[in-house]
């Protein structure tokens, strides 16, 4: 909505930008005020302004690095504090006035674009403007564009809503410590006792009342009216016309009745009430930690039966830029100790976002001297050192807890992340070898993977990314041996059987076979049909043959031909691939040299001619849940409950499947792989 002067048009109660636009060379400094119903500051950190960019609240921030020929203002509506009535949106100059700017525009934007737009095409020649400003109706927040000038700068403008402002020329101050809440110096503190007791005298005697200075013994300045408000010429609006309304309906005219600082009605002034900002804040409760550093908050008790505090002074002058900060080191995402950029003889300590005040003097590098701390080592009695007692005793007192906090985080989230990361850090902070750390974590790390494998085989199937995580961990944890390399052959066969059963077959050349047109061959092995007789079994040697249309089986004096529709099912019985099928002579049996291999194999031909090839990541009714494992493993401690083996552990049903057994853990058990065969044999 396109706004002109005095118009309103309501906002989202979210968080909206607040962008002023300009085609000129000028520089505009964004500022905002909240304000509460007497419309005025409740304390002076309620300026949002250079020197300050942001509320303690949340609820404005000033973007301090805008795009050119712009400034910005973020308003959180929903974080505004329930006694913020209105926010206003202002801007301030320091060279030249708003008059010499052209195509001065106010555009406030919601997430989903542009709500209102103010087009300020007659500014007045002033140094501070009021564009607009945020303000509650009926529970619900409105835009209000305002269009007002202040001749005599931001200091103007922002005392005119109660903030007392420091314009006293920079001098020589008392020496006080850089704590904000000590107290201060004695001779400064009794030059402002005797300021107060003045300005209580010149109350009593009727004297104009006027802001007693600082504590600092800064010069008073002239007094500020409070009965009646700017003069035309300084705030550039026809007389008896100030900005727009506050709680007036909204039907009313621009001007018909104000309630700004100063309210007219009927032609008489009526005067509001000056509230200073440090009874603002008495009144109010302190302000909440962590407020702006331009505000001079440094307190002090007064006398028994004195006056009031003195008002907090914002000092409007831009601060001295800070030197920026050193650069940072070649691997900025890593936390670790670098070279001091202010003093390369020492390391310094860089958390992975900034440098820290951790520092250590560089140790000289030589065969005599700790690589860590430095001292002399001591030498042995047939040649050589011996190792730092110091740094020995005190990296194995840290190894101990670091053995506890990396089983948790490997068991939480793994050997990946931030925890992980963090836990390395922590043992380069102590300058402690990470191969050491490796060395300790060896058992730790045999025992994870165990665990990886466990769980990935409980229900039958490897999925990709189970195989990704167990190697990810063998080589960040940098383990090694024969245990090592006999479960990544596990997990390796785990997965091809697993990739078979889903459908990605290998496409085997049968030279002297025919084939239909579009037959491809996915399996060709020797085998053994075995056919059950009256007189017993009966075995034919001959070859079986899979592709994605038949079943083929082609021995001596007999065959076997079985399109993949009158297949029902394929499984291993007893060592033996037994396949249930519709035809006639019903299903068949087969002895190959890898019966899992072969049954996975047709398994996934099965699924690809029925088309029952599982979608990625789809897991059958057998899969356990995750929780349910890590309830099983931490019951059974991690070893078999038949022997107490910790390796080759896998899952065991109680009650099989195939008999009603629930996927449960009162139904779950861990044994190692010789209990669970020993137990299929029995059953």
């Amino acid at each position: 909505m396109k706004l002109s002067k005095g118009a309103h048009a309501p906002v989202p109660t979210s968080l909206l930008a607040v962008v002023v636009s300009w085609r000129s060379e000028h520089v505009v400094d964004a500022n905002a005020l909240l304000l509460d119903d007497t419309g005025t500051v409740r304390t002076d950190r309620d300026l949002v302004f250079y020197n300050a960019p942001r509320h303690v609240s949340q609820a404005v921030t000033l973007d301090q690095e805008p795009a050119p020929g712009t400034a910005r203002l973020s308003v959180s509506l929903p974080r505004t504090e329930s006694d913020v009535h209105r926010i206003v949106v202002s801007g301030s100059l320091d060279n030249g006035t708003f008059g010499d700017i052209a195509g001065l525009t106010v555009t406030v934007f919601a997430a989903d674009g542009p709500v209102a737009r103010f087009d300020i095409e007659d500014a007045d020649a002033v140094a501070a403007m009021m564009f607009g400003e945020f303000y509650r109706r009926e529970g619900r927040w409105r835009f209000r564009a305002v269009g007002q000038g202040w001749s005599s700068g931001l200091a103007g403008l922002v005392t005119e809503f109660g903030v007392a402002v420091d314009d006293s020329p920079r001098r020589a101050r008392t020496p006080r410590t850089a704590d904000p809440f000590a107290r201060p110096h004695p001779a400064a503190e009794q030059d402002a006792r005797n300021e107060r007791e003045r300005t209580v005298a010149e109350q009593d005697s009727g004297n104009e009342r006027r802001r007693p200075p600082a504590h600092d013994a800064v010069p008073a300045r002239t007094p500020r009216p409070t009965a009646e408000p700017s003069s035309p010429q300084d705030r550039h609006l026809p007389s008896g016309a100030p900005y727009p309304p506050r709680s007036v309906p909204e039907s009313a005219p621009l001007g018909a009745d104000v309630a700004g600082p100063s309210a007219h009605r009927g032609g008489a002034a009526l005067p509001r009430p000056d509230f200073p900002a440090a009874s603002r804040q008495a009144s109010r409760g302190s302000d909440p930690a962590g407020a702006v550093p331009s505000v001079n908050s440094t307190p002090f008790e007064p006398p028994a039966g004195g006056p009031p505090p003195m008002p907090q002074h914002v000092d409007l002058r831009r601060r001295i830029s800070q030197p920026a900060p050193p650069p940072p080191p070649p691997n900025p995402g890593r936390a670790d100790w670098h070279p001091d950029p202010g003093d390369p003889s020492r390391l310094r300590w860089w958390d992975g976002a900034e440098w820290t005040s951790a520092t250590f003097r560089r140790t000289p590098p030589g065969p005599r001297a700790c690589a860590r701390c430095g001292n002399a080592l001591r030498r042995k009695l047939f040649g050589g050192t011996a190792p730092c007692e110091v740094c020995e005793a005190e990296i194995e007192e840290f190894l101990t807890h670091w053995h506890t906090r990396a089983w948790r985080v490997l068991i939480a989230s793994g050997p990946q992340g931030e925890p992980w990361e963090a836990l390395w850090a922590s043992l380069r902070y102590q300058r402690i070898d990470e191969n050491i750390g490796r060395t300790a974590l060896r058992e730790v790390g045999l025992g994870y993977i165990e665990r990886l494998v466990t769980f990935a085989f409980a229900d039958g199937a490897i999925q990709q990314d189970e195989y990704d995580t167990f190697e990810r961990a063998v080589g960040e944890l940098a383990l090694t041996g024969p245990l090592v390399e006999d479960l990544r052959r596990r997990m390796h066969r785990g997965r091809t059987l697993c990739r078979l059963r889903e459908g990605d077959l290998p496409v085997v050349r049968t030279p002297g076979l025919h084939l239909d047109s579009e037959e491809k061959v996915h399996l060709d092995l020797v085998a053994t049909h075995v056919r059950q007789l009256a007189r017993g079994p009966k075995l034919t040697e001959g070859r079986l043959i899979a592709s994605n249309k038949k079943l083929r089986f082609v021995g001596s004096g007999a065959g076997v031909e079985m399109p993949w529709s009158r297949v029902v099912s394929v499984h291993v019985e007893a060592g033996v691939v037994a396949i249930a099928a519709t035809s006639a002579r019903g299903g068949a049996s087969f002895e190959v040299a890898d019966p899992d291999y072969v049954a996975a194999a047709l398994e996934g031909a099965l699924r690809v001619a029925k088309r029952l090839v599982l979608t990625p990541g789809q897991r059958d009714t057998r899969s356990i849940p995750q929780e349910v494992k890590a309830e099983v493993w931490q019951r059974d401690s991690g070893k078999c409950v038949e022997c107490g083996s910790g390796h080759y552990l896998e899952f065991d049903h109680v009650i099989p499947l195939s008999r009603g057994g629930a996927t449960s853990a009162s139904n779950l058990q861990i044994l190692c792989r010789a209990c669970n065969r020993a137990k299929g044999a029995r059953i």
